[in-house]
């Protein structure tokens, strides 16, 4: 009995040969760029494309093991905690639609479909700790990006992007790509904690609200993610969005040219 429960807990914990395809596309993708290797818009959609994908799941990965630690118990059996991004409920939602948002917009929209058991955990802080745990893997990507761009890492000024015509950028083409891949997670994490219905934001505060409103707002939930997107794509809340992520790269000093070079880079159909 002791040996089957540690090989069934062994085979929930494994990680997922898909995300370790993703991280090593990423890490791939980022020798190809360090190195002027390859063509540089392939190389920054990749690695940009597949560090997304990671901290996707990893955002993911972080809700479900505060949900394990919190009481529910469900969770390894789901097959969350492999950080294989087939398992999570919903695939569309979770991860096809945020990597369309951006490609066809660059703002890092996140997702969210780990289904958690409520009624297994007690506390309203244990739920807000859960809802807060994805958004807070958005912070720490963005956190450690800004750092390794603002501190000059990986750039080198003999070896800047180039475009496929041969005209070349200010920037060399790795700390772009990061710069990039940092505005998708600086995006994600301020849409992401705005109280929005299906998102965590909503979740961290839902827990404390009446029973009478949480059933009023249920309802709108499934909508909240397409509303919000509608709303930043076309109409005024975009541009704030975009002035805020800025003065963020200000405060970890990084030029959002970086940022601009990586998003022509990483449009290389254009």
């Amino acid at each position: 009995m002791t040996f089957a429960s540690t090989s069934q807990r062994s085979v929930e914990n494994r990680v997922s040969p898909i995300f370790l395809v993703l991280a090593a596309t990423f890490v791939a993708s980022g020798w190809a760029l360090g190195t002027g290797w390859g063509n540089a818009g392939i190389g920054v959609f990749l690695f940009v494309v597949a560090g997304w994908m990671v901290s996707l799941c990893l955002h993911e990965y972080a809700h479900a093991r505060t949900a394990l630690h919190g009481g529910d118990i469900t969770i390894g059996a789901k097959g969350y905690l492999t950080l294989n991004p087939l398992k999570y409920g919903h695939v569309l939602l979770s991860f096809v639609l945020p990597v369309i948002f951006v490609i066809m917009g660059g703002i890092g929209l996140p997702g969210g479909a780990v289904y958690i058991e409520r009624d297994r955990i007690s506390g309203r802080l244990k739920h807000s700790l859960i809802s807060a745990a994805g958004p807070l893997v958005n912070v720490a990507f963005a956190v450690v990006t800004l750092l390794l761009v603002g501190g000059g890492w990986f750039e080198d000024p003999d070896m800047p992007a180039t475009t496929g015509d041969g005209g070349m950028y200010v920037h060399s083409a790795l700390p772009s790509a990061l710069a990039f891949l940092a505005y998708l997670q600086v995006t994600a994490a301020i849409l992401n904690l705005l109280p929005v219905p299906g998102l965590d934001g909503y979740g961290i505060i839902e827990p404390w609200l009446s029973y009478k409103t949480r059933r009023a707002i249920a309802p709108y939930a499934p909508y909240g993610m397409l509303v919000l997107f509608a709303l930043v794509w076309q109409s005024q809340v975009g541009q704030w969005l975009f002035d805020l992520t800025m003065r963020i790269f200000d405060l970890f000093g990084v030029d959002g040219r970086y940022m601009g070079v990586g998003y022509e880079l990483f449009r290389f159909w254009n």
